[in-house]
């Protein structure tokens, strides 16, 4: 069945012919693809064409597609058994590398999925300071919960409204919306409200409105800011744990947050999430505290050798210097590229994520990563779509590199660019 006919029964079964909204492709106002294999750094779609692949299911496939290593131990766990309900070996592996990486976290619960895991996270917050208000920030994205699916008011650190129906204001009306990179912002909703805020949930990097980084001070402040009121601080590196160093975002930029939330590079490319912290913020979890949270596939057995086997490659190999040299040759490029069409664009790149947004502007937060030309984006996406290479169908994701990657992949991919944009 071809990609085509494929969709136009998704459209009959699935609200949008499609499980996550960005995938029906609406944002660059093209014709979604249906993907059938993937291999390495490359993927196939239902009409038999092969792609270079920049998305790496949205970042989780940082070993590439169907790494042996992973498929063999899954296929290794499905015989056993696909889920037992019960604690399993792999639970306490998984848990044993993720403690031992990433540098705040002490204990960890594992949930299903990053909503999951920045869910339990707030609520964790909220239980142990006996807080209601919860500070995110404009442009990042904590997954699809009520109370972090918002967006700013007018002015500055106005209490939220909802981003979506469904989500009453009474429950909106508890998050405090300050722009990203901004820490007069952060001073000021403390004096305000700093008695009464729980936690303080941010992206370490920015991956949700395109890649975004941190610019100097700006986490130091939310460290000391949160310390100084009594708040906890969340780090939200579903996208950037394990990608950006072995003990993600927190270890590159030497900030230890309160609680950690994790998913993607965790699972290998199965679904899971999880959420960590220091020891005795994580008792409070129950059954050893009074914090509920649970899951009837939380920890199963196929997701945790995925996850296990890759943070194993991770921390046997320590790919992140080949990692970062190969994204940056791929941002340089590109940008010379664009350059040569006489396009006007920024580049943004931390570690194997990087983001090439149609504004000369510098985008530090997200309203300047709104000020791109998203038409011009669009047309990007389906000139490079066209030649092979294969990137987020939205401005506003980051693309992702493997391991998978070698040199070569990378030059192939630069020259079926530089052919795209002869069509552009």
């Amino acid at each position: 069945m071809s990609n085509s006919k494929y969709f136009r029964e998704a459209l009959n079964l699935l609200p949008g012919g499609v499980n996550s909204p960005v995938r029906a492709f609406k944002a660059v106002e093209g014709d979604p693809i249906v993907l059938v294999k993937g291999r390495g750094c490359r993927v196939w779609d239902a009409d038999g064409r092969e792609y270079i692949d920049f998305l790496a299911s949205w970042g989780p496939l940082i070993l590439g597609h169907a790494h042996p290593k992973v498929v063999k131990a899954v296929k290794e766990a499905t015989e056993r058994g696909l889920s037992f309900g019960l604690t399993n070996p792999h639970e306490v592996t998984l848990a044993r590398l993720v403690v031992e990486m990433v540098p705040s976290v002490e204990k960890v619960r594992f949930v299903n999925s990053g909503t999951e895991a920045t869910m339990s996270a707030v609520r964790l917050a909220r239980g142990v300071t006996g807080r209601k208000y919860v500070v995110k920030f404009d442009g990042c994205y904590h997954g699809h919960y009520d109370s972090l699916l918002v967006s700013a008011g007018s002015g500055v650190a106005t209490f939220a409204i909802p981003g979506t129906p469904g989500i009453p204001e009474e429950i909106a009306s508890l998050t405090l919306v300050l722009p990203y990179n901004d820490p007069d912002s952060v001073e000021e909703v403390f004096s305000k409200y700093g008695e009464e805020i729980a936690c303080v949930i941010v992206e370490p990097v920015a991956g949700n409105m395109g890649v975004v980084p941190p610019e100097k001070g700006f986490l130091e402040i939310l460290r000391r800011i949160t310390k100084k009121y009594g708040a906890l601080l969340i780090f939200d590196e579903v996208i950037t744990g394990f990608r950006l160093s072995k003990g993600g975002a927190q270890e590159l930029y030497g900030i230890e947050p309160d609680i950690t939330c994790l998913g993607k590079v965790l699972g290998g490319g199965m679904p899971v999430g999880a959420y960590g912290g220091r020891r005795e913020i994580m008792e409070k979890v129950a059954p050893e505290g009074p914090v509920y949270q649970a899951g009837t596939l939380s920890g199963n057995p196929l997701a945790m050798v995925a996850g296990s086997e890759t943070l194993k490659e991770l921390r046997d190999k320590e790919p992140y210097s080949d990692l970062e040299a190969k994204t940056k040759r791929l941002a340089e490029e590109v940008s010379s590229l664009l350059k040569e069409k006489g396009l006007p664009h920024t580049v943004n790149r931390v570690g194997s994520m990087m983001t090439v947004f149609f504004t000369e502007q510098k985008v530090k937060d997200f309203a300047t990563a709104k000020g791109s030309d998203t038409k011009l984006f669009g047309r990007f996406f389906k000139v490079l779509l066209d030649k092979g290479v294969l990137i987020p169908p939205s401005q506003f994701e980051a693309w992702f590199v493997s391991t998978a990657h070698e040199d070569s992949d990378i030059g192939e991919a630069l020259e079926r660019i530089r052919e795209a944009l002869r069509n552009l």
